[in-house]
């Protein structure tokens, strides 16, 4: 199972709306057990885990060796038709004898159906093995299903005490091009990629993933901008074609703002606004969840950071740290969040500790 949700995590960032699952499938007829398939869910529409592992298995070795053998799953088989056939088909036809399973599909499709019918089959199921690890896999597919909008990660580099850039705005770099290149790897392990509109007039940036080997895995960007202050000629919109661009913006705009955007391929998309005149980020989040993004990396300055805590849509923080002071007279990661008391503070825990170089990075999830 360990392997399976080694596998899994290989999916990450290209299977969406779908979970990322891994399946390893092993020969237990011999005193010497072997893996005889593997595999990930592939792209949205291609084949699931099951599948790449049990067609490996048939290329390999021919049906027989499939007879009798034990599947490990990360996530439970799904039992529907979709674009794929149903897992739970492919299983019972090839003569597997037992299926070892992480945790339950939430999806009302499947939700312990899929197990049953295995069962009813004469399949063994064993259930819940790694379950917490399963489970924490797949959390942006869970949080979808369970609240109807992504999981959110921030990203946040900042020096040893919290600043994200100078008094006079200079942020290159705090961290180092180690954590940077970490930082680009974790952009390609997320569905979309979220940032204001003061970071895209700042920076100008092209939000993708340039590592060597993973240019592919570039995430959607999604820009928050409710007065559509965004430059038609900027990198975002000029690279559309190539990596998909969401402009989330306030109120209806004119046929000409429409056709600077849609020629290069962005995309516009009008919500409501909130209390203040501004982008309504639950809105925002729940149409992501809508069109099948389970994990949202925010890349955002202090105002969208702290836009996103005010509304408790942050799940997790990824704080990558550096050894340097700026001091008090530097940005801090976040602007007012609402908190007056002590009792009020927003808590948060540490669960777990990467060492980049000399830098550190800590990943936090939110308490409930």
């Amino acid at each position: 199972m360990q392997t399976a949700l080694r596998l899994a995590q290989r999916g990450f960032g290209k299977t969406w709306p779908n979970p990322t699952v891994g399946c390893v499938i092993v020969d237990t007829s011999e005193l010497q057990k072997k893996v005889i398939g593997s595999g990930f869910t592939q792209p949205a529409g291609s084949d699931h885990a099951e599948s790449v592992a049990i067609k490996q298995a048939l290329n390999r070795y021919g049906k027989d060796k499939l007879f009798g053998a034990t599947l490990y799953t990360s996530l439970e088989p799904c039992c529907h038709q979709g674009k794929t056939p149903p897992c739970t088909e492919l299983i019972i036809n090839n003569g597997i004898s037992t299926v070892v399973v992480g945790c339950k599909d939430p999806d009302s499709r499947v939700s312990g159906q899929g197990i049953d019918i295995l069962r009813e089959a004469g399949i063994e199921v064993l259930e819940n093995v790694l379950r917490h690890e399963s489970e924490s896999l797949n959390a942006g597919f869970f949080t979808r299903l369970k609240l109807g909008r992504p999981l959110v990660t921030m990203k946040v580099a900042t020096s040893a005490d919290g600043q994200i850039a100078t008094a006079m705005g200079k942020s290159k770099w705090i961290t180092s091009e180690l954590a940077r290149k970490r930082a680009h790897l974790m952009r390609a392990q997320y569905d979309a990629l979220i940032v204001g509109i003061g970071t895209v007039l700042k920076d100008d940036p092209l939000l993708t993933c340039r590592l060597n080997g993973l240019e592919d895995r570039s995430p959607i960007r999604v820009v928050i901008d409710s007065n559509l202050r965004i430059n038609p000629s900027c990198n975002l919109v000029l690279t559309s074609v190539e990596v998909p661009t969401w402009i989330f913006t306030v109120g209806n705009k004119d046929a000409k703002s429409l056709y600077q955007f849609q020629k290069n391929g962005t995309e516009l998309i009008s919500v409501s606004e909130n209390e203040n005149g501004l982008v309504d980020l639950n809105e925002v989040l729940d149409i992501l969840g809508d069109r099948g993004i389970s994990r949202v990396l925010s890349e955002g300055g202090s105002i969208l950071n702290s836009s996103l805590i005010r509304s408790n849509l942050v799940d997790q923080i990824a704080w990558f740290r550096s050894t340097k002071l700026i001091g008090g007279d530097g940005r801090s990661v976040f602007e007012s969040i609402g908190v007056k008391d002590v009792d009020d503070m927003i808590e948060f825990e540490l669960t777990k500790r990467e060492s980049i170089g000399d830098e550190t990075l800590d990943l936090y999830r939110r308490m409930d």
